[in-house]
């Protein structure tokens, strides 16, 4: 099969961050596919520019044997009009330039809605080709921003309300990683249309090249976004409520719009059990995730998550065979069902507070379990090659190949 795929988002494994279509791309490419990926290089996160451009408005590469195409993009930082702008200019471009490419005719084409325009200009591309063309929900706009407060009758809410439902109708399979997604996009098309494949993880990528955090202290990190869903607000108050135990300390790494924000209220409690650290290349995150004692994640109270989660960093953290602490009223939580940790419902300080504790007073060998079940779960049910499996078996109904 030769595969397009536009994702606006899309990594490698140098620019830190979540490599979702790189992972399965890398691995159908071993199966005998060819995939081109369609990205921006401006990063999300990190609000900065990751490739040279000179003049030029694309750039051609291959990866590991993955062809990507990267559209130059407008820079933004935050979730402004800015950042709306850099949405529309990669559509506009992968409409304008793609069909322009010496690239071979793709049999298949699929659209991720990290947002819901890069999804059209899929969509467009497959009524060229003539193609099935396959719509990949990440997040449920417009739902998520109304989950988050913005007003369901804001005019760019009313526009993507409408593409929403526009493209969930033409679309021939909705690939969803959230599990119950279902529930929400059947009120506009088919359910049978509607195929659940997860994030994962490759659990070939966990070896510890070198020791990153110190033997001398329990360590607690963060991995990821700095962002208002990851309610890090929690952990710099429950590094307050601990600043005595002097044995435990706290590491935040990553980038995000709130990561101002969370050092100034460290600074101003004068905390000196944290360390905020930058985002890391991908091959780096694992040796920091492996390093520590304890894992952690946070989640607000948002009403979007009644359609389940799937996180990249839940799958990471348990490939890394440690045990996690996931701050959270998500009701299918993972971390439950695989009893890979521990979970706190309530949001109180103290009850995390105590929830670590309990973990630092473990035997090394208590903590091991945690791990190992973890482990265990993402080998047999969320390893990309699982997940490739189930990815290839859906597109193969559409190609004959």
């Amino acid at each position: 099969m030769n595969i397009w795929i536009f994702n606006h988002y899309a990594l490698t494994p140098d620019m830190s961050g979540g490599t979702r279509h790189y992972d399965f791309a890398k691995e159908l490419v071993k199966r005998g596919h060819k995939v081109t990926i369609v990205a921006s290089s401006f990063h999300y996160a990190k609000y900065q520019e990751m490739k040279i451009y000179d003049d030029k408005e694309y750039i051609q590469e291959n990866i590991d044997g993955i062809d990507f195409i990267w559209i130059k993009t407008s820079p933004y930082f935050g979730n402004g009009v800015a950042r709306v702008k850099n949405m529309l200019g990669y559509t506009y471009k992968v409409l304008r330039f793609t069909p322009k490419l010496d690239l071979k005719a793709p049999d298949i084409i699929i659209g991720s809605s990290v947002h819901l325009f890069a999804v059209y200009a899929a969509y467009r591309l497959s009524k060229k080709y003539n193609t099935p063309f396959i719509m990949e929900v990440r997040d449920l706009w417009p739902q998520t921003l109304i989950d988050m407060g913005v007003s369901r009758w804001h005019p760019f809410v009313l526009v993507l309300g409408w593409l929403e439902c526009y493209l969930y109708r033409r679309a021939d399979t909705i690939i969803t990683v959230l599990p119950r997604a279902v529930e929400y996009i059947k009120r506009y098309t088919d359910p049978q249309k509607v195929v659940w494949i997860s994030n994962g993880f490759s659990c070939t990528e966990t070896t510890l090249h070198e020791k990153k955090l110190s033997d001398e202290k329990f360590n607690i990190l963060y991995a990821g976004t700095h962002g208002l869903a990851n309610d890090l607000e929690v952990l710099i108050d429950t590094a307050l409520y601990l600043r005595h135990e002097t044995h435990l300390h706290f590491t935040l790494m990553g980038e995000g719009p709130r990561k101002r924000l969370l050092q100034e209220k460290a600074e101003a409690y004068h905390l000196n059990n944290i360390t905020f650290l930058p985002m890391v290349q991908k091959s780096e995150v694992m040796d920091y995730l492996k390093s520590a004692d304890l894992l952690y994640v946070g989640l607000k109270d948002l009403p979007l998550y009644r359609y389940g989660m799937s996180m990249n960093k839940i799958f990471e953290y348990m490939a890394a065979k440690k045990p996690v602490l996931f701050v959270s009223n998500i009701d299918d939580n993972l971390i439950i069902s695989c009893n890979a940790g521990k979970v706190v419902k309530n949001y109180k300080v103290e009850e995390v507070a105590k929830t670590i504790q309990t973990f630092s007073k473990m035997l090394p060998k208590q903590r091991e379990v945690y791990a190992k079940n973890g482990y265990e779960c993402v080998q047999q049910h969320f390893s990309i090659e699982v997940l490739t499996d189930k990815m290839e078996s859906v597109l193969k109904q559409w190609v004959k190949v």
